[in-house]
């Protein structure tokens, strides 16, 4: 159970680097963007950071808030390798602005980011939930975020697949 959390826990970093990674990359090639991408760049990379903290403060199996990650291993692992091919496809050939901006609500569903992101917004009793809460602040919602900016600039949204 301890290795398993451990696992999901380092995927779960994983996952947030790769999406920062994605996010500077759409950064440095949608100039009119840039700023947009700047933001969720640096939110994605504290998501990580906070992961990683907890990683270093609380024992995995009794203190860790397990419901801040997705549920499982194989989960996490295979969108890892599915952003990672993405974002190297992207360095072959830039995306378009309509395709980053499409591609970043599918990351923004994704199972990590839908639980981290629930995690977030939920109502909870437990004191290291609030403690969770509290540090993140303001950095939630990065769909929604997605889709307003989107809807704000005539840039076409396609929803993503369930």
């Amino acid at each position: 159970m301890k290795n398993d959390l451990q696992k999901i826990i380092d995927e779960s970093i994983k996952l947030e680097q790769n999406i920062a990674a994605t996010y500077l990359f759409f950064k440095e090639n949608f100039k009119e963007d840039e700023s947009f991408w700047w933001k969720l760049v640096v939110e994605e990379k504290h998501h990580a950071a906070l992961i990683r903290s907890a990683k270093m403060y609380f024992d995995p199996v009794e203190q860790f808030p397990a419901r801040l990650l997705a549920t499982t291993l194989e989960e996490l692992t295979s969108t890892n390798e599915t952003f990672e091919s993405y974002l190297k496809k992207f360095r072959e050939s830039t995306p378009t602005r309509e395709e980053a901006f499409n591609l970043a609500l599918v990351y923004e569903s994704s199972a990590g980011e839908i639980h981290f992101q629930n995690f977030m917004m939920k109502n909870s009793n437990a004191e290291i939930d609030k403690v969770f809460q509290q540090l993140n602040g303001d950095d939630v919602n990065h769909f929604k975020r997605i889709k307003a900016y989107m809807l704000e600039h005539d840039i076409k949204v396609k929803e993503p697949a369930d």
